[in-house]
């Protein structure tokens, strides 16, 4: 439970861990007084306190942190409130009717001519007796003198009520109940049948192959025996078409839980699965505390998923923190996905997990022709050239001849498109033709983007911005010329090339409000747009059936990063948004343009052959022992003075070492230091060294060791511990 504790000249608020602690032997311990116990009842239960020390100790991060993570916001701030609650419920005034009058000579009597008294006492009677002051002033047009009036003749009283705040309520179409296909069936008879409280199942579906009705079934039949739910999903521009989806089946047993939230949103929506009149809970990597009772099933939907790894500390991974909690309280763990993680195959390989799969779209149709369109042979204005599409600044062209001719055709059959570019901005880089200077940003080692319609050079790691410069500063030349192309610049020549079309683009600049994605979405369900575009949130769990046209940009961007995870991401990408094409009726056709036609990656993900593709990447990674081979944690120093950075990485990474050999530690190794990827990041110099380990418990005790006894290397310097990181960047 959380308690009240002096600090310092103030108060902070804190939870009791556990009683009856004693002080080290030869230490007087150094008692305070409380300042007030704000629960009745803990506010976190056992087994989530449990999986809440499970992550502070796997991923060494201070337990107080943890449980900020896990809590809703405001629970251990300074003004928390007590009451059982970390904040305050939303109430509303309500009037309501106390007595009944039966006859028309009774309301006579009682009204007189209070006419206006007597239309709003018919009115209340209408709804069921009661109504809010809001709504009968508001909306009705009834004055306050009239319903004081009400309650003065004892004919009715006010009273507060509680109003949660759901922005998902709302009426909702009931679903339309499908038969499961036999495969599906069959799937959820093994989810049914898996022996052991806390068994994890991978569930490997092909893009449209309906693993979301695998889910519901799930749910509903553990819904059915008084269980609940969690259903994590990768990014909250999927959650409102999720929401929907479970909505049209369980109805208000669902809700959301998510960043995007207001803070009264959020404590609502966390006290209704607390209190148990909520049963499923639907979000992002951080639903996966929702304090739900009985908890029956956690569903990691797109498993995955990068996102699912928090970058701040506490640097969890929800698929893992799923798998934990599900152990804890004896529940299933699904993962589901087309292209699952490596990590997950293998478990699932060895047996650890058990492995289910679903290799046919419900439809019956199979999977989109994918065809890889090498951009080399259409570089110049000779045969495979296309002089109506010229090549910005120099760089590559927007759209290949046979891209531009495919949407043509889909326009004139009133069918929609997807074209994908996980790069937002107008232009990648501004560069000087005549010395070639190219303009970075101040505060990290990266070329700044250019956005055209906010005529600003941006760093998308910092958010600095700048005007376009009218100048060389190096060499006194012209104005930069722009290079590489982004999501903007995709959208003004899809204008350009198909002016009668209705385009809408969808990328981190045109979803900044709230509400958003959801917008775009229900536009294109609506086909008021023809061409959807945008970056890696349009690649995945978008289900439109008008879509038969998939075009991706340029398929090299992000496979040439220097991480081990590179070609992964690419397939699991290319796959992805492969799969939103011929998801209805008519077939799907897949275009992706490259400069490597021949990657193993890309020629895996054109043959939708995943099984192909992650025996190549796992032997690939055998012999450099990267995971699922090997555990692996970055170590990351970071600093304003790069010199004093080195100094401490060459040190720290030194002493790990001294500890492996010290302790004679089998199977483990230090690689590094050397500087990041991006070794400049907000204005701090960024060096890292990498252990790598044949179990994780030995990982585990070295990384421990290393944080209890090193700490923070002070002196302004940082020290991030990584654990099973997703990018070394």
């Amino acid at each position: 439970m959380r308690v009240r504790v002096p600090l310092g000249g103030g108060t902070a608020v804190g939870i009791v861990d556990r009683l009856g602690l004693r002080a080290d032997r030869g230490r007087k311990p150094r008692l305070r007084e409380l300042r007030g116990v704000l629960d009745e009842a803990p506010l976190i239960d056992p087994p989530l306190l449990d999986l809440c020390r499970w992550i502070s100790d796997y991923y060494v991060a201070p337990l107080g942190v943890v449980l900020r993570a896990a809590l809703p916001p405001g629970a251990l701030g300074s003004r928390a409130g007590g009451g059982g609650s970390p904040g305050r419920p939303r109430t509303e005034r309500v009037l309501r009717l106390v007595r009944e009058l039966r006859t028309l000579s009774e309301r006579d009597l009682a009204f007189g001519r209070a006419r206006r008294q007597r239309e709003l006492y018919e009115t209340l009677e209408s709804v069921g007796g009661q109504a809010s002051v809001g709504h009968l002033v508001k909306q009705l047009g009834f004055s306050r003198g009239v319903l004081d009036g009400l309650v003065e003749r004892r004919l009715a009283e006010f009273f507060e009520r509680e109003v949660e705040r759901d922005p998902f309520a709302g009426p909702v179409e009931p679903e339309a109940r499908f038969t499961l296909t036999p495969d599906q069936a069959r799937v959820v008879g093994d989810l049914e049948r898996l022996d052991a409280p806390g068994r994890v199942a991978l569930l490997r579906g092909v893009t449209g192959s309906g693993k979301t009705a695998v889910y519901l079934e799930v749910l509903e039949r553990l819904l059915a025996l008084g269980r609940s739910g969690i259903v994590l999903v990768p990014e909250i521009a999927l959650t409102p078409q999720t929401v929907q989806r479970f909505r049209a089946r369980f109805g208000d047993e669902v809700t959301v839980l998510h960043s995007g939230l207001s803070t009264g949103e959020r404590f609502d929506a966390w006290r209704s699965l607390r209190e148990g009149r909520k049963r499923i809970a639907i979000g992002p990597r951080s639903a996966v505390f929702a304090p739900v009772r009985n908890l029956g099933a956690i569903i990691v939907d797109e498993e995955h998923e990068s996102s699912y790894k928090q970058s701040d500390v506490p640097r969890y991974h929800a698929r893992s923190v799923a798998i934990l909690r599900a152990r804890l309280e004896g529940a299933l763990c699904v993962l589901g996905s087309a292209t699952p993680a490596l990590e997950s195959w293998e478990n699932a390989r060895t047996g650890r997990y058990r492995l289910l799969e679903l290799d046919e779209r419900v439809t019956g149709h199979g999977l989109p022709a994918v065809e890889l369109v090498d951009l080399r042979a259409d570089a110049g204005e000779g045969p495979g050239g296309d002089a109506e599409d010229p090549p910005p600044g120099g760089g590559p062209r927007v759209f290949s001849k046979r891209l531009r001719e495919a949407i043509a055709t889909r326009l004139e059959r009133g069918e929609q498109t997807i074209l994908f570019l996980n790069r937002r901005g107008y232009a990648s880089f501004a560069e000087c033709a005549a010395c070639g200077h190219v303009w970075s940003c101040d505060a990290c080692s990266v070329t700044l983007t250019y956005h055209r319609r906010r005529r600003q050079l941006v760093c998308h790691h910092c958010g600095a911005t700048s005007p376009p410069p009218s100048g060389c500063g190096e060499c006194g030349g012209p104005a930069p010329r722009y290079a590489g192309i982004g999501t903007e610049q995709v959208e003004r020549r899809v204008g350009e090339l198909f002016p009668e079309a209705g385009i809408a683009r969808m990328d981190l600049d045109t979803t900044g409000s709230k509400w958003a994605h959801v917008e775009i979405l229900e536009a294109f369900r609506r086909q008021e747009v023809d061409i959807l575009l945008g970056t890696q949130m349009i690649a995945k769990g978008l289900d439109f059936p008008q879509v038969t046209l998939v075009g991706v940009i340029n398929a090299d961007v992000g496979l040439h990063l220097p991480d081990f995870r590179a070609s992964e991401r690419t397939f699991q990408l290319l796959e992805q948004v492969a799969g939103r094409a011929g998801r209805g009726e008519e077939p799907g056709e897949v275009l992706v343009q490259t400069s490597r036609p021949r990657h193993y990656a890309l020629a895996a993900a054109a043959e939708h052959d995943y099984v192909g593709f992650a025996d190549r990447e796992l032997g690939d990674r055998e012999e450099p022992g990267y995971p699922p081979h090997r555990r692996l944690a970055n170590l990351v120093i970071s600093g304003k003075t790069e010199s004093r950075v080195i100094d401490v990485a060459e040190e720290l990474s030194e002493w790990t070492r001294r500890l492996i050999r010290d302790r004679r530690l089998a199977g483990i190794e230090v690689i590094g230091p050397a500087p990041c990827p991006i070794d400049r990041l907000r204005e701090r110099w960024r060096w890292h060294f990498l252990i790598k380990a044949e179990r994780a418990a030995t990982l585990g005790g070295v990384l421990r060791f290393l944080g209890e006894e090193r700490g923070q290397p002070g002196s302004g310097l940082r020290l991030e511990i990584d654990r099973d990181p997703e990018a070394l960047l």
